[in-house]
Formats: structure tokens, sequence, C-alpha cells
């Protein structure tokens, strides 16, 4: 059996500019020690005290030799710090050269700041600037410590989940991802008092008609949290925070800290859409 070919000449395709066409994905090509490199850092961060190298091998699921490999490589340019006597490592001082670096050239801290500073001398909380990393988390990078007896713990470089509390209820109603999307990030969500999707859907409509986030006490029993997106043509980028004790805040009134949080929230959007 042949197969017949045709000589006729294909039509001719017009020419795609090269400035509209589509950008090629690019992959990004795995490089294992420095994953695993990114993956100790990580553990020494949340850790809250010093690690020997078959705790982190363990916890990580690597051999203690590629461990200690990659420890004294971080050692040696200062990120990780060792304890001689004990042998436990844990984050050194040039990880805090490499954030200050970060900051500095961070417009939307610097512009954040004096606003949260007024926050949190206002009413009495611990006000945040994060920046949103999509669905996958959120990461601190501003904060006002409030000067009550009774306050919350955050600090830079501090992460949570995308979706959780009020940022969380911020990110669905002002981020753009399908309900999709959220409802299987929300299924993976840890709450001190957690809620129904059903529920949590109704306080994302909520958050979108007033401009700001409120959970109480469902992230954290006790505490609750307020949150205002920071946006753009492409989305909600950071959020503007406040937390504090649930009766502290009742008593400061939640409508007029959110209001204030949802001023601040607009004000720096507009000013990071001019920069």
């Amino acid at each position: 059996m042949t197969r017949s070919v045709s000589t006729a000449s294909p039509p001719r395709r017009k020419a795609i500019p090269a400035a509209t066409r589509a950008p090629r994905p690019v992959a990004v090509r795995q490089v294992p020690a420095v994953t695993r490199a990114v993956a100790i850092l990580r553990l020494l961060g949340r850790s809250s005290e010093p690690l020997g190298v078959n705790a982190i091998a363990r916890t990580l699921d690597l051999f203690p030799s590629t461990c200690l490999h990659i420890l004294r490589v971080l050692v040696a340019e200062e990120l990780v710090a060792c304890d001689q006597q004990s042998k436990r490592y844990s984050l050194d001082e040039g990880i805090l050269s490499l954030a200050r670096s970060i900051l500095r050239r961070n417009s939307f801290a610097a512009l954040v700041q004096a606003g949260l500073n007024q926050l949190s001398q206002r009413y009495g909380v611990a006000a945040v600037g994060v920046k949103v990393m999509g669905l996958d988390h959120m990461v601190v990078v501003a904060i006002a410590k409030s000067e009550q007896p009774l306050r919350i713990h955050v600090e830079i470089g501090s992460r949570f989940p995308a979706l959780i509390s009020a940022t969380g209820r911020c990110l669905a109603a002002f981020g753009g991802f399908s309900r999709n999307e959220i409802e299987n990030r929300f299924r993976m969500l840890r709450w001190d008092r957690p809620l129904s999707f059903r529920a949590w859907q109704a306080e994302v409509e909520a958050t979108r008609r007033r401009g700001y986030g409120v959970d109480e006490g469902s992230y954290i029993d006790g505490v609750t949290v307020l949150a205002a997106p920071i946006t753009s043509r492409d989305g909600m980028s950071h959020a503007v925070i406040a937390v504090g004790v649930s009766e502290q805040i009742r008593r400061v009134g939640i409508a007029a800290l959110g209001r204030d949080l949802k001023d601040l929230a607009a004000l720096v959007s507009s000013q990071l859409g001019s920069a």
C-alpha cells in the first residue's frame, strides 16, 4: 500500500512579529544542592533552638554526610553558625545582611512603615505588611509592634499560608483566582476554630463588599486579625494587617480599625502604582 504525496505548495503563513509572540515557558532545571541548602535554612529559621546534623538530616530526609557537607558550605558563607561544643547549627548574621539589603530595596516596606507605626500607636495592635506569593504563602516584610503588655509575636521573614486568616479572605476576594484553585488550597489550611468552606466563602463575599477582611478567632483562638489588600493591575500583591487580642480589638472598634486599614492600603496601592 502506497501513500500519495501532494506536490502542491502549502499556503504561506503570515509571519508573527517577535514582539507579539507568546513567550515560551522556561523550564526550571532542578539543582538538588541548592534546594537542600534552602530547605536547611528554612528549617533552622523555624526551629526555636539549634539543631544537630542528624536531626536536620532526619527531618529533611537527607543522608547525614550530604547534610554535613551543605552545612559546612553554609557556615563558610556565614549564613549558618556552628557551636563547636554542641555541634549544633543555627542561622548566622549573614542572613540578616541579606535581609537588610532586600528591605532597603523594598519600596513597599518603605512606603508602608509610617502608616503601620500610626496604626499600632493609635489602636495598640501589631501592624504588619506582607508580600503575597500567589496562593503559596505570604511573607512578613514590615512590622510595627504594639506596646501593650499582652501582644502577638510576629517577626520579619515569618511565612504563613496565603489563604489563612483575614489576609486569605482578601486574596480570595481580590486575587483573581478560580473557585477550584481556592477551594483546593482551603482544604489544606489548619485553624484553631475551623470553618466550613461555605461559611468561609460568605466571609469572602463580605470582605469584597467592605474592602477589608476580618478573622475573629478562627485562625488563632482569642486573636482577631484584620487585613486590607494592596492591589495592582496584576491582582493582589501585598496586604496590610492588624493583629490583636480579640477583646482589645472589640474595645477599640473593628469597623474603625478596618476603615483606617483600608485607607492605608488604598494609599500604598496608589503610591506603588506611581512608583
